[in-house]
């Protein structure tokens, strides 16, 4: 079998989808395959469908440019400014929050964080779904805190998120993953390295992969909250 292009009567290729040809040996007579059109593809394979609204999509648009020309590029000492760029899009964010310049969050209008919240250089935060920080909670260098997941088990293969909390005084170590649907207890830790794929007990001290809980972390570490 051979494989040819069916051209116009002035020479030009026809569109992609048209073009192949099967000449059957022996015969002289040519069937066309057309691949579907782009509406009954979509609706055919559901993982041609956009996962999220076309209003979320263009609002992610507007935030990765101005991630990439104002709050990327911005000098270390300039938290004020990117909690401000932050705030522009929806975050609701505590006094004194430190965000580095090249930290990613996925959506703005998702995170919610008390006071003195960290978030390092490198760190990410998908946040499809709210997203909780509390007060002096730290995300180091390089960690990603991952809200959503796919339903692998069905055909639609559809992105689910989930809302996700990080208590408290918490800290999630350089290069940490914490999986979706896992909450964070106050003053837990996720060591360096470590993959957290179910929640955190408060003040466990966690490591490995998947994280087990390896110690305790003395409560009088974090300080008593305020009457």
């Amino acid at each position: 079998m051979q494989i040819g292009l069916i051209r116009s009567a002035y020479g030009n290729e026809r569109p992609w989808n048209e073009i192949f040809v099967s000449m059957q040996r022996g015969t002289n007579s040519l069937d066309v395959v057309t691949e579907p059109s782009a509406t009954e593809s979509l609706l055919k394979d559901p993982l041609k469908q956009p996962a999220f609204s076309l209003k979320n999509r263009a609002m992610r648009l507007l935030w990765n440019l101005c991630y990439a020309l104002l709050f990327r590029t911005s000098p270390t000492p300039l938290f004020a400014w990117r909690a401000w760029l932050l705030r522009l899009f929806g975050a609701k964010l505590g006094p004194t929050c430190k965000f580095y310049p090249t930290c990613r969050i996925w959506a703005p209008w998702n995170l919610l964080c008390e006071d003195l919240v960290a978030v390092a250089d490198g760190a990410e935060l998908y946040n499809p779904s709210p997203l909780f920080l509390g007060s002096h909670a730290i995300v180091s260098q390089g960690a990603y805190v991952c809200g959503a997941t796919h339903l692998y088990n069905e055909p639609s293969f559809k992105l689910v998120s989930f809302p996700m909390r990080l208590g408290a005084y918490s800290w999630i170590c350089a290069r940490a993953a914490v999986n979706p649907r896992v909450n964070v207890g106050e003053g837990a830790i996720l060591a360096l390295g470590s993959v957290a794929t179910k929640d955190l007990e408060p003040f466990g001290i966690y490591a490995g992969i998947p994280a087990r809980k390896v110690k305790e972390r003395l409560r009088s570490a974090v300080p008593a909250p305020k009457p």
